[in-house]
């Protein structure tokens, strides 16, 4: 049993997981907080998410992976998890999802389904266009966002904040990430930034996101009137974003050191639109 479940758990990387659910608990306190019962479906809502999408990945990009010398020891071209077991977790969790998001409220419920369909097709935007990096972004957005509607139940300005900051967040280090790839994505006819442009191109536009994502979340400060701790954090996350470029450039090809300075950026975030909404 353990070692199912840790199969599973490294095909959909639960670790990331939970590193995801600042996102999504942003958006609640943009909201104004909610009651015990809106936090436990609002985190259910997001874990089969990010199963869904990271199952959904994995079977589609299989054939990819498997020609691709970084990726070719993943879970599916490696044989430890099949096809047929991925789609199924893959729809087990988008379940999960949609009934997680009908216990909220009827908006969260609607939009489900097209979250359900963004998250199944993000995998493919990459082998039509270089936006694929800001198409993840938006499926990313979307957390903060389902957030506030899960405590609000209706539209309003308050949650694309968080939202623009994520999605631009996760397209810059999305081009980060890429650049892994650069040569392998021009010889499979796959698009991206970096082969698009080149590094240095990539660099400079990732670059611009990351400064878009820090000026989003300024502009939510303002929008909120928060308290100076949140510009606080806001600040922080700046200065994650300055020495992951910085250590990118300077470590080319070091994965850890993106993905570990990475992961400070979420909960630096909840943190200060915790402290804004005490």
């Amino acid at each position: 049993m353990n070692t199912v479940f840790r199969k599973f758990s490294e095909l959909i990387m639960i670790e990331q997981t939970i590193f995801a659910l600042p996102f999504a608990y942003t958006g609640i306190l943009f909201a104004g907080g909610a009651p015990l019962r809106v936090w436990v479906l609002v985190t259910l809502a997001l874990f089969g998410a990010r199963t869904a999408g990271m199952s959904f990945n994995r079977v589609l990009d299989a054939d990819i992976d498997a020609r691709n010398p970084r990726t070719s020891d993943r879970h599916i071209p490696a044989g430890k998890v099949t096809r047929f077991q991925a789609w199924a977790l893959g729809a087990a969790a988008s379940s999960l999802l949609v009934l997680s998001a009908w216990m909220l409220n009827p908006l969260c419920f609607v939009l489900s389904f097209p979250a359900a369909a963004m998250l199944l097709t993000y995998s493919l935007f990459k082998r039509f266009s270089s936006a694929s990096h800001f198409y993840l972004g938006l499926v990313e957005a979307a957390a903060p966002i389902g957030g506030y509607l899960a405590v609000k139940g209706s539209f309003d300005l308050t949650p694309f904040f968080p939202g623009a900051a994520i999605m631009f967040w996760i397209a810059g280090f999305d081009i980060l990430y890429a650049l892994a790839d650069e040569e392998f994505d021009r010889r499979e006819g796959l698009h991206s930034v970096p082969a698009a442009l080149g590094r240095k191109g990539a660099l400079a536009v990732s670059a611009a996101c990351h400064a878009v994502s820090v000026a989003a979340l300024m502009l939510g400060g303002l929008y909120l009137k928060a308290s100076p701790v949140y510009y606080a954090a806001a600040a922080a996350v700046a200065a994650v974003f300055v020495l992951q470029h910085y250590r990118t450039r300077r470590e080319s090809g070091d994965e850890r050191a993106i993905f570990t300075l990475n992961r400070l950026v979420g909960p630096l975030i909840l943190a200060g639109a915790a402290a804004s909404s005490l």
